[in-house]
């Protein structure tokens, strides 16, 4: 998603243009929802607005002085961004620990090195750990003047109700077809690709801008046809090394909201590029079909994780074929 905020997120910018007109600015924010719909944006222009010197006479940072630049440079001292570390062996870790809250706390304990606000983005916030959690509670149970903690969260539930009821929530959401397809035109997308795309995503405009990407489409397409396959004599174990060779992530989330959108066909009659799978998922049974989708949903989580990606594979697509080979015998 580009850096300019998006235009379903321009109401809750104003109405935080409000709250700083009326001195009744949150000490944390929690930006909620869905990823691709501009949560992250939404969470550097709020930090850019705050750090920078003239922005109280505007409605934006004004990326002239010195505190934009600095920011712009990744050097301005009081802003951070506490995400996934490398572990001592060079790879991400998976989750945000107790050090990286408590080293926060530390830092916005002291003065602001350039005598105006300190903000901190948090993100992915449902990826702290518990020690962690709970030492960003004691945080936010006791604000510091002119400090901020941004918390950017797609999973929102993961995190405690305790650290929920301590945040200002911005509820962000898919908005409206118009609106979406609006934008994606705006992005470059083709009024051909873009309503597809739209579909696909389930109406987010973020992940269909993302679908809507000609080697995402040709992904796409190989994944229909590969689940098609599947139902016939197609090798379990070639399509599994041709998913694992290239993007397998993306060909299972695609192959999850190609099954959705298949399931969905008979009373949306949107079948777009699934309408090959419709035949399967409608002789399937469909309690057993809907198990395979929740559990294919589960699986994606469990591909970023040491098992062993080929096995995870092959057993999401075994079942799929399983699933829908039965229901044609």
């Amino acid at each position: 998603m580009s850096a300019v905020l998006a235009p379903w997120l321009q109401e809750d910018w104003q109405r935080l243009l409000s709250r700083r007109a009326q001195g009744r600015l949150p000490h944390a924010l929690l930006l909620a929802g869905p990823r691709g719909l501009g949560k992250r944006v939404f969470a550097e222009q709020v930090r850019a607005w705050l750090l920078c010197t003239a922005a109280d006479q505007t409605d934006a940072a004004c990326g002239q002085c010195k505190a934009c630049h600095l920011l712009r440079a990744g050097n301005h001292p009081d802003a951070l961004t506490i995400t996934f570390e490398p572990r001592d062996d060079g790879k991400l870790r998976t989750e945000i620990i107790v050090d990286q809250i408590r080293a926060l706390s530390a830092r916005f304990a002291q003065t602001s090195q350039r005598g105006g606000w300190r903000v901190a983005i948090i993100e992915p916030a449902e990826a702290m750990n518990t020690a962690a959690s709970n030492a960003l509670l004691k945080t936010l149970e006791e604000p510091e003047a002119s400090v901020m903690m941004i918390l950017v969260s797609d999973q929102p539930m993961r995190l405690s109700a305790t650290i929920r009821s301590r945040c200002q929530r911005i509820d962000v959401r898919e908005p409206e077809p118009a609106l979406s397809l609006q934008w994606l035109r705006a992005q470059g997308i083709a009024e051909k690709d873009a309503e597809p795309a739209l579909q696909l995503a389930d109406g987010n405009p973020g992940e269909a801008l993302l679908l809507a990407r000609p080697e995402q489409r040709q992904q796409i397409n190989d994944v229909a046809r590969d689940l098609q396959a599947l139902a016939g004599s197609a090798a379990l174990m070639d399509v599994v090394q041709r998913w694992l060779a290239a993007d397998p992530g993306f060909r299972l989330r695609a192959a999850v909201q190609l099954v959705a959108q298949a399931m969905k066909a008979p009373l949306t009659l949107q079948a777009g590029v699934a309408e090959s799978l419709i035949p399967l998922t409608a002789r399937a049974d469909f309690q057993k079909l809907s198990a395979w989708w929740d559990q294919a949903n589960r699986a994606r989580l469990q591909l970023d994780t040491p098992l062993r990606s080929d096995l995870i594979l092959a057993e999401i697509l075994g079942n799929w074929r399983d699933t829908v080979s039965a229901s044609s015998k």
